[in-house]
């Protein structure tokens, strides 16, 4: 295993540090509310960010979701790189390839996931029905990525749907998706989709369930890489913070750092985010790698939950009673660690996924 980044990893990192960096501060996150930043998701993709993710690969882009967690820069910048630009990329048709990943690169189509829910019905030829109660950064998208009742996944335009705003605990833009025969697209040639994933997720899914569980499986593994990679990206965030806050925060003329018990429980915040950055990293390599990587996205995706949340309440609780002030910054960081811990998952949820794929044999070694 080698995460040395590429030079071009590097180069997109760096220029997202900068552009995050640069506009996406309190000031604007708090004249933001609830909704995205649409300046600072026009200079991202002016800038060609997410459109380098499909050059850069999987392990670019998680890199680069650090750099938005770190701020917690409210942009649709993971939704749609994850269902948007490599699920096509990897299951669109040619024709869809050509037609979507262009405008997926410049931002003009903005692609979100209603995984891992597979609550929608497939009624006449390409008609969709179905709720699905919570879809992040539904109000910002174009088109959501959806998952039927046997995994075939469809994208389907959000101006043909009903889409109604939800608040969550981080303000991602959310809503409430209603299809009532809404016409779908599907994702990709459904009879070859399977020989593409097959191998990759290391088990023999297409050969069972169909083209449609090969796919939703790769997907749903992608997604829980990329977001394990934003949530070491917001936990790195908060240990700053907290460090900051504890070295100039004095306490009887000496400041906080100095305390033992402040330094355990800052270096135990810091092991928690260096285990939730290794494993989105191998997990994404193997990916790129074209190698096996189902049970290391799960065991990704299980860091970002249960550890991503130890960390998000030591960064608070490092701040004392500033950390209870819901306008100061590393609130921030505490909502978008809570929501991701149970976003896709929660961290028991996937250690039941991943025993059960040790157990049958499917887990990659």
């Amino acid at each position: 295993m080698d995460f040395t980044p590429t030079e071009e990893q590097v180069a997109a990192r760096d220029l997202a540090a900068r552009i995050f960096g640069d506009l996406s501060t309190h000031e604007r996150l708090t004249a933001a509310g609830t909704g995205s930043d649409a300046e600072l998701w026009k200079a991202l993709c002016e800038a060609g960010l997410p459109a380098a993710v499909e050059d850069i690969g999987l392990l670019g882009l998680v890199l680069l979701l650090e750099e938005q967690g770190r701020t917690t820069a409210q942009v649709p910048f993971a939704a749609s790189c994850v269902y948007g630009l490599l699920a096509v990329s990897a299951h669109g048709s040619a024709e869809q390839r050509k037609r979507l990943l262009p405008a997926i690169g410049d931002g003009t189509v903005v692609v979100t996931g209603a995984l891992p829910e597979a609550a929608v019905r497939v009624g006449g030829p390409g008609e969709l029905s179905g709720v699905v109660p919570v879809v992040p950064w539904l109000r910002d998208a174009t088109h959501v990525l959806v998952a039927d009742e046997e995994h075939g996944l469809w994208l389907v335009r959000t101006v043909d749907a009903r889409c109604e705003p939800v608040e969550l605990t981080a303000p991602w833009s959310a809503g409430r998706l209603t299809l009532d025969g809404t016409p779908g697209e599907p994702l990709g040639e459904r009879e070859r989709v399977g020989e593409r994933v097959g191998e990759r997720l290391g088990g023999s899914d297409a050969d069972v369930a169909g083209a449609g569980q090969g796919a939703y499986d790769d997907v749903l593994a992608t997604a829980r890489t990329a977001f394990a990679g934003l949530q070491a990206g917001v936990c790195a965030g908060s240990v700053a913070r907290a460090v900051d806050y504890t070295n100039t925060r004095e306490q009887f003329g000496r400041p906080l750092a100095t305390k033992q018990g402040v330094q355990l429980r800052a270096a135990d915040a810091y092991m928690d985010t260096e285990a939730i950055r290794v494993t989105a990293y191998e997990a994404a390599w193997r990916r790129d790698e074209g190698l096996d990587y189902a049970t290391h996205a799960l065991t990704a995706a299980w860091w970002a939950s249960e550890a991503g949340s130890r960390v998000v309440h030591a960064g608070q609780h490092l701040h004392g009673g500033m950390g209870a002030d819901l306008d100061h910054p590393v609130h921030r960081h505490f909502l978008w660690g809570r929501q991701l811990d149970a976003y896709l998952g929660c961290g028991s949820e996937v250690l039941q996924e991943l025993g059960a794929l040790i157990v049958d044999g499917e887990g990659d070694a």
